[in-house]
């Protein structure tokens, strides 16, 4: 099942088990159990402190993963593979002992949670979003004895998927009901939990002292921009909602210099890993709400939706973009089931189905090409009169039989049962006649919004909503600054939004040091 690479590979992360781990499955006859039985037995074969048992268990093939001698386990329904593959190597190792890479604030949270809490999150293996929040619940039920986890590949136990109406992955239930669809950290599980986790929060925010250079945002520019400010031994903080933005819903990264193929959850990590590595006061699932400009007192205010605000001598804002929505009827009620955003992700889950792609981009023509190889039918529908896609992908698409593609087509709306999407309303821009598709799911893909709304009437926006930006980063509020794909740059690419944040914090200490010499500099000397 694994290969001599991957065994190795295994078998030195294996040699950090402190206690015996035993891999109980439940098979049947079906070739999926045959290959999570060689799967199993290849990694006993690597430690003396991993054997191989069975279990009873409706799901098949599925098993668990028990500490000997307790009640610590997770559970695995199908072959974690693929995307989850780092899903089963870290439920071996922290079920075997070994410490978890997580904040020991977020640690002490998830211990000290009272009550029952029965999780399973439904995932895809080419979902690229899945694997953090499997690992967060597998975590979190190895450290804390009211919680069990069961993670469930929705490929292999379909007729569970369609009785749930699981129509996006991934997506957890507690307790027998819905959860929360999508990408999700420990921390930002546990607040959901941690009724009083949001208010504690914002307690400490609130005793903040004023930052040289205040970081609004988590992706590339904003990792950049915390690098850079810090590498100047000047005070800096960095507030976002999530570290890594739209990387994170990133599956391969072919084009950043210097790394031939990585992934967006491993850059991303990666990202965040280098800013820890300086002092950098970061402060996670804090959204930015308002934007007040410097008074005499020479401080800029960022207001959070928390009710708290965090001043700063200067501020570099790297708050990203998000998909763009149709904003038809319909759209709304039907996310997550049936209308979705990331092919990738929830492509498995419309295996045989008839399905439609809106956008006849780069991002639209890739996603029909995927989806092309799970689904039955595949219609792309572009508003404009022809394809803006690269000609290398249209001719491979052109070259599939079970796609069909609609120019100068209109969505006025998505139609479902109450449910789930039957269907969407197709108007002819051209011929103005107007016709019912009967679909069973809808991906989106028309572009990018920036995240600027809490920016209005604040600094000067550009039509699109982008930040206008000069060469420096520089906002048209003295001491703000703004970078990456918030702003009017061309080429929204990952290496031109770290380039982007590395030259507004550089602009941001330029500004501080024509002021009056920083607060770090200053005590330094």
């Amino acid at each position: 099942m694994l290969d001599d690479k991957l065994k190795t590979q295994l078998a030195a992360y294996l040699q950090h088990l402190r206690v015996p781990v035993e891999l109980n499955a439940a098979l049947d006859d079906s070739e999926a159990s045959r290959e999570l039985r060689e799967l199993l037995q290849d990694i006993a074969a690597l430690s003396d402190k991993v054997s191989v048992g069975s279990a009873d268990d409706p799901r098949r093939p599925s098993f668990e993963i028990r500490r000997a001698g307790t009640d610590i386990a997770v559970r695995f329904a199908g072959l974690p593979m693929g995307h989850e593959f780092s899903s089963l190597v870290l439920a071996l190792l922290h079920v075997g002992g070994h410490p978890p890479r997580e904040d020991e604030e977020v640690l002490e949270q998830a211990r000290a949670l009272q009550g029952e809490y029965r999780f399973e999150t439904f995932f895809s293996l080419s979902c690229q979003n899945c694997p953090e929040v499997v690992q967060a619940l597998n975590l979190l039920s190895v450290l804390n004895p009211g919680v069990s986890h069961v993670a469930i590949d929705g490929a292999l136990f379909q007729d569970e998927v369609e009785a749930r109406g699981v129509m996006a992955v991934p997506a957890v239930f507690l307790n027998g009901q819905p959860f929360a669809n999508g990408r999700m950290s420990l921390a930002e599980i546990l607040a959901k939990l941690d009724t009083g986790a949001a208010e504690r929060a914002a307690a400490r925010l609130a005793g903040k002292a004023p930052y040289d250079v205040l970081v609004v945002g988590g992706g590339p520019a904003g990792a950049s921009a915390a690098i850079y400010a810090a590498r100047k031994g000047i005070r800096t903080g960095l507030v976002a909602e999530r570290f890594g933005g739209q990387v994170l819903d990133t599956l391969g990264i072919e084009n950043f210099i210097s790394v031939s193929h990585t992934e967006g959850p491993k850059l991303v990590a990666q990202l965040e890993q280098h800013v820890r590595d300086y002092e950098v006061d970061i402060m996670p699932l804090q959204r930015a709400a308002g934007l007040v400009p410097a008074g005499r007192d020479g401080l800029v205010e960022v207001k959070l939706e928390s009710g708290v605000s965090l001043k700063a001598r200067s501020v570099v804002l790297a708050t990203g973009a998000r998909w763009r929505q149709l904003g038809v009827p319909g759209e709304a009620e039907y996310r997550n089931r049936g209308v979705a955003y990331c092919p990738h992700c929830d492509g498995p889950l419309f295996k045989g189905k008839r399905v439609a792609v809106i956008g006849g981009g780069n991002s639209g023509v890739e996603a029909a090409i995927d989806l092309a190889g799970i689904v039955g039918h595949v219609t792309l529908i572009e508003f404009d009169g022809k394809l803006r896609a690269d000609e290398v992908l249209q001719r491979k698409l052109r070259s599939l039989g079970n796609v069909d593609v609609r120019v100068n087509g209109q969505t006025t709306g998505i139609l479902g049962d109450g449910n789930r999407v039957t269907g969407l309303r197709l108007r002819d821009r051209v011929g103005g006649g107007e016709q019912e598709l009967a679909l069973d799911g809808v991906f989106v893909q028309i572009g990018l919004l920036p995240n600027t709304d809490w920016l209005k009437g604040s600094l000067a926006l550009s039509p699109r909503g982008e930040i206008v930006i000069d060469e420096r980063g520089q906002t048209s509020l003295p001491g703000v600054f703004a970078a990456g794909d918030c702003t009017t740059v061309p080429y929204k690419q990952i290496v031109i939004s770290m380039g982007a944040g590395a030259t507004a914090a550089l602009a941001a200490f330029d500004h501080l040091i024509r002021a009056e010499a920083p607060a770090g500099v200053a005590e330094a000397a």
